[in-house]
């Protein structure tokens, strides 16, 4: 979600309309996203996990409403809820000067408390910070219930090549725990955390790169919001190629490519390299005769174990820019099945 020469989440004037547009009526296509409803905008950079029988969507906030957050009993109806900040940590004023919106969350259960990592930056600029709040639950009528600030993770400056934003956390299958994060610059970087405090292992180590794309003569070729899935003996890298944030006109697209270690390489069906901007179409927008939904990217996932034989569909959730309604950054959601070949495949 990000920035570089654009914004990567919705100006103020966007977000506030697309708060009150209306889903139109959709003629019923039989996926999951033609029957979504409810509070489904402005949904930016959303990331899914369930806690008991609800389902939790958390998404970039602005203003007030700094992450947003959304329930759903049954990945369909969807409710808008109280946001996780109202006003930015002390410490993000101090670190990040000028920037009033927290970006690009990341959830994830670990050692008994649900982490949310969070960006906050500037349009632009790679003076960006990585947050980290905690919580013992997600359900705000829970006595125990309360978001507990940890304060930064990882900064960059505009004397490093990357830029600390859209943060995924992952435990691998040898139990180290591990923070990709990136967008525009050098592409995406991976942090190996220490896993009492969330934060980097060791703070001067320089983080691995797993997926760039070189820039041609005359601008860059962006590519942000990592996000690594842990399947059939791979690990699995999905990134966001070109521009988010122009509404309708925003022409951002999902690549995945798959390793057998978490720090690469990562390769597309085709063999090609994500370090050198390779990668297999994930995601993409409606063919040109359509021309409903643009834009779509910075992807999370969910594997939803059933509770009660430890089997479970996974899902990919993702924004993306509602022609009916303006632009509108909407939540989408699709489920992923597996080939033959060992490769998903989206139902959007």
């Amino acid at each position: 979600m990000k920035r570089h020469i654009i914004a990567t989440f919705p100006v103020l004037a966007l977000l506030i309309g697309a708060a009150c547009a209306q889903q139109p009526a959709e003629p019923p296509r039989g996926t999951l996203n033609s029957r979504l409803t409810g509070d489904l905008v402005p949904t930016h950079d959303p990331v899914i996990i369930r806690q008991g029988d609800i389902y939790h969507v958390f998404s970039t906030g602005h203003g007030k409403r700094l992450i947003e957050t959304r329930t759903s009993p049954d990945l369909v109806h969807w409710t808008a809820g109280d946001p996780v900040f109202t006003a930015l940590p002390d410490w993000a004023t101090k670190a990040i000067p000028g920037s009033n919106g927290i970006w690009a969350p990341d959830i994830s259960y670990v050692n008994g408390r649900y982490r949310l990592y969070y960006s906050v930056s500037t349009f632009g600029s790679n003076r960006s910070a990585i947050g980290l709040a905690t919580s013992p639950t997600l359900d705000p009528k829970a006595p125990d219930f309360g978001w507990r600030d940890e304060g930064l993770v990882v900064m960059s400056t505009k004397d490093d090549d990357y830029n600390a934003i859209d943060p995924n956390f992952i435990i691998d299958r040898d139990g180290r725990h591990w923070l990709t994060l990136g967008s525009f610059w050098t592409g995406i970087k991976l942090f190996e955390l220490d896993p009492k405090t969330g934060k980097p292992k060791d703070p001067k180590a320089k983080p691995l790169s797993i997926a760039r794309r070189p820039a041609p003569a005359g601008g860059p070729a962006p590519v942000e919001a990592p996000f690594i899935i842990d399947h059939g003996g791979y690990y699995w890298l999905m990134v966001s190629y070109d521009y988010c944030c122009k509404g309708v006109n925003s022409s951002y697209y999902t690549v995945i490519g798959r390793s057998k270690d978490i720090t690469g390489p990562y390769l597309g069906k085709d063999g090609s390299k994500l370090m050198e901007g390779g990668g297999t179409i994930f995601i993409r927008a409606d063919l040109q005769e359509q021309q409903r939904w643009r834009g779509p990217g910075h992807a999370g996932w969910l594997h939803d174990v059933d509770g009660k034989n430890g089997d479970g569909r996974d899902y990919v959730v993702y924004h993306a820019y509602d022609k009916q309604a303006d632009g509108a950054p909407t939540l989408r959601i699709a489920p992923v099945t597996w080939g033959a070949d060992g490769w998903p495949q989206a139902d959007y």
